[in-house]
This record gives C-alpha cells, structure tokens and sequence, in this order.
C-alpha cells in the first residue's frame, strides 16, 4: 500500500514539474556580460516555454542588455536576486509601432498583448537606463505662454539657488513605456525593481484582474513623463505594498473613450473600475495619485487606504477635463506632504485638488461625484481645491477628519499665490494668479466637512486668506472646523460663503463666517 501510494505521489509530482517547466536564459545564448544584446536569447527562452504550455522563464543573476521582449499566456518571468535587464542605449534595439497622430515610437523593455495568467516577479531589476535618453544637465524650461497670468509671470518657477533646481531634465528621444500589458488577464508584477524608467514605467492597458503587488519602482524625480503606474481602462487591480518615486504622477488611473490599436490587437477602451490602493509609500514631482484628466471615459470604485504621499507637488488630484465621470472614489487614512516646485512641473502644492473645467470642445463634458476623505493628514505649502464649473458641478464629495498644517514656502516668491487648472480649454483659468485660503471651493453641490482642522504655520505671504472660502454652491455642511483666517490678512475670515443655497453650520461662533448672497 505504501508503495503504491508513493508510486502515485511521484507521478503526480512528475506531471506538474512536467507542466511547469524552468528555462533558463543562459541555456538560450544569454550573457551577462552588460554589453552583449541578450534580446533574442530571452524571446526564444520565452517562446519555448509558451509552447510546452508554460512555466517559468529564469534570469540568473547578472546584467543582460536588452531591447523589447514580450511575455506570452501562461508563462512567469522571475528575475533572480541580483539579475538585471538592462535597457539597451540605442533606439533601434527596440520595437517600433506607429500611431497616427504621434508617428513612429519605439516600446520600451517589455511589452505584451493579448496575454493570459502572466507573471512578473523575483527580487531582481529591470533598469531602462534613463541617463542615456536625457540631458540630466539642463532643466526643460516652461512655456511662458503658459505663465503669462500668474503672479510671477516671467518669472514664474524660476531656479533660486542655481543648478537645475527641481528638473525636469531634458529628454531625447526615448523608448516608451518601460513596462506595458496592453489586452491581458490575470497578470501579475510582484516583488521586482523597476528602476530609471526613459517614459512611463509599468502600464496596463484594457487589462482585467490585475495584481502588483511589493514593488520597488524609482523612475527618478528629476525626470519628465516618468509615470511610476499607469491604469488605463482597467478592471479589478489591487496595487498593495509598492514603493513609487517617480518625476511625474507615482500612480495614474484613467479610461479612455476611442478605439485603438497597438501591435495588432484592436479594442475599445473602456471604463476603469473596482480599483483597490494600499499600504503604498508614494513620491512625485507632479501627483501622488492622479485620477482622470483628458482623452478618457469614465473611472468608478476606486478605494485608497493606508498610504503616504510625500515629497510631491501634488498630493490627491482629481481631475475631470473630457467625457465621462469620476465616481465612487474613497480615500482613507492617508498621509500627505507637498510642495512647491521650480521648473515644468504640474500642481502647484496642493495636498488635494478636485477640479472639473472643460479641457477639450465640442464634447459633452462629465462630472466628479461622490468622493470621499477620511483620516487625513496634510502638510502642504498650498491650499486644497475643490474647482468644479457652471457645466460640471462637483457633487457629493466629503472631508471628515482631515488635518491640514498650511506651512511657509521658500518659493512662494517665484511659485506661491497662483491655482493651477492647465489642461484646460481656457489660459486665463489655466494657471492664474489668486489669493490662497485653506480649502477653496467652486460651483459644489453636496460638500460636507466635518472635523475639519486647519493651522497656519509660520505664514508669511500676503496673498493668504481665508480658512475655508465656498463659491457658487448647494447643501453645503460645514461642521466642527477648527481653524482662523490667515494670521497675515487683517481681512480675512475663518469661514467665507458666497452665492449659494442650503449652507448649514450647526456650531458656527458668531462672526466666523461671511455670507454674501446666501439664501
């Protein structure tokens, strides 16, 4: 009996290790030698797995140049501890594909489509080798056209203690997205390095059930386009446990509303949906978490807990600038740093922005609802925006329990005093000179805040104002706020309400608030 019970167990063994092979890419011409092109080698590793129907694809420890390579269903890439796929300095290493309206680009390392049950993982590195596709010398200037009605103007951002200041570098040209699972199922990333990424870093696109999970990802702060995760018409994602560091947005989740069609494969992007962020330790030069913006339809059930935001520009920003809505959107316990910046960076210091002003015309434009904080802590060196328009209302969005220390800036001579709205269809709104209270609040239907506490800290810029200033509004709830007007305008109020319906403020003291046509 126990020898046929053995007998069995070795078959069952022998069957799964039979369908769940390991290829080495050594034992297919790849060498680490950090100069030799391991391309080919990795692909034919890749496609041999893919046929035998799947396993895992190893990379022992090393460095392998590489151009783009592609994952196909069924198959793991594990990256051994101290393996590193090198992207390759020269362009032409790298697939090319066309798209109309931008012409010829190259993919970057790794690059699959129409994929099922694939696999990223190890503790090794995947390095896109950025100083070879930027001028780490020289800071890409803004555009004064676009500075013209700030507070600044000419002199908006400008470099105060010599060098580059905050970047961004200057780009050459450069292989796309480093990473990118474009019509997949079931894929996973977990545990890598993703390091010094030329463009976006690690970007699904019309992908369903997706996990990252512990992931290093750098892409350096200096460096423009640099997304650390993009999620573009995706459904059910966890992203849990990652380190992101990345020049612009550390984390994006948009959906896109036009066809397209990359390597071959067509589709109709779709909405965004049943998104879960958590536990993330998250660094930008532009936004911590960025949820909408232009060319998109809509993204709904979106949960973000337990994370830090610090060292950004921005910190939550929600922006709506297209078709389409942003609904559903929960935000919990959540720390959050920002500042402001030199250079060609958007946002402009604000720990939170919500902002919905059309950005593209002859379209119907959507709307930003039901939106939720709670447990917050900020530190910022600019104020909150809530910006919605008289064709898109903010509806429904909560503050409870949100701590905001408004702190003095060493830029605010060359950066404070101004709201940032660009991408917008309208330059005068785009990025405009304007006094800055703690929370400010445009054309809102729904705003409650509750156990709100603000604090100057050090102040000193003259364009400070009130705590919380509300414009344009319906069913407004401002409850148990803990806060003054700035300290530096004799003016200003804790509370300033103007043109609205409906405001209640149960334990408002006598004299904290202004109202000018409240009914």
């Amino acid at each position: 009996m126990y020898k046929t019970f053995a007998l069995a167990s070795a078959l069952v063994v022998n069957s799964f290790i039979a369908f769940a092979q390991t290829y080495s890419i050594k034992d297919y011409g790849a060498v680490a030698d950090g100069k030799t092109l391991a391309t080919a080698a990795i692909q034919k590793a890749i496609d041999a797995c893919h046929r035998a129907g799947g396993g895992t694809v190893e990379v022992p420890a090393g460095t392998y140049v590489v151009g783009t390579i592609s994952l196909k269903s069924n198959v793991e890439l594990h990256l051994g501890s101290g393996a590193v796929l090198r992207g390759s300095a020269r362009l032409a290493d790298y697939q090319t594909y066309t798209v109309p309206e931008y012409g010829q680009n190259h993919y970057g390392i790794l690059y699959t489509a129409g994929a099922e049950n694939v696999t990223l993982s190890g503790e090794g590195t995947i390095d896109g080798n950025n100083p070879a596709f930027y001028d780490f010398t020289q800071a890409k200037k803004i555009d004064t056209a676009a500075t013209r009605y700030t507070r600044q103007r000419g002199n908006y951002r400008k470099v105060v203690d010599g060098g580059i200041g905050d970047g961004p570098v200057v780009p050459k040209d450069r292989p796309r997205q480093l990473v990118i699972f474009s019509q997949c199922k079931h894929v996973r990333v977990s545990n890598v390095s993703l390091l010094n990424s030329p463009f976006w870093t690690l970007h699904f696109a019309d992908c369903d059930a997706v996990s990252v999970t512990g992931i290093r990802l750098w892409s350096g702060l200096l460096v423009p386009n640099a997304d650390g995760i993009d999620v573009t018409s995706c459904t059910n994602v966890l992203i849990d446990g990652c380190d992101i560091r990345s020049g612009d947005d550390a984390l994006a989740i948009v959906g896109y509303d036009h066809h397209f069609e990359i390597a071959g494969f067509t589709g109709q992007r779709h909405v965004s949906e049943n998104i879960i962020v958590s536990n993330c330790n998250l660094q930008s030069y532009s936004s911590g978490i960025r949820i909408g913006f232009l060319d998109q339809n809509t993204v709904r059930n979106v949960t973000v807990s337990n994370c830090n935001i610090t060292n950004s520009t921005r910190g939550i920003n929600i922006s709506l600038r297209d078709e389409g809505s942003l609904e559903n959107l929960s935000f919990n316990n959540i720390r959050i740093e920002t500042k402001l910046r030199t250079g060609d960076w958007w946002g402009n210091g604000e720990p939170i922005h919500i902002s919905a002003i059309r950005g593209k015309d002859h379209v119907k434009l959507g709307q930003i609802k039901n939106v939720r904080f709670n447990d917050i802590t900020c530190v910022g060196e600019n104020g909150m925006l809530v910006y919605g328009t008289e064709e898109s209302v903010i509806k429904d969005v909560t503050f409870n329990n949100v701590t905001f220390d408004l702190v003095d800036s060493k830029l605010n001579n060359v950066a404070g005093g101004n709201v940032d709205l660009r991408g917008n269809s309208d330059p005068k709104v785009g990025l405009f000179a304007r006094d800055i209270p703690g929370l400010l609040a445009e054309h809102v239907d729904g705003l409650r805040i509750q156990n709100f506490t603000l604090n100057w800290v050090n102040p000193h810029a003259a364009f400070l104002t009130n705590g919380i200033e509300v414009n344009h509004f319906n069913n407004l709830l401002i409850s148990n706020f803990r806060g003054t007007g700035a300290p530096t305008s004799p003016k200003a109020h804790p509370v300033v309400l103007t043109d609205g319906t409906g405001a209640a403020l149960p334990d408002a003291a006598r004299g904290m608030v202004q109202r000018t046509g409240v009914r």
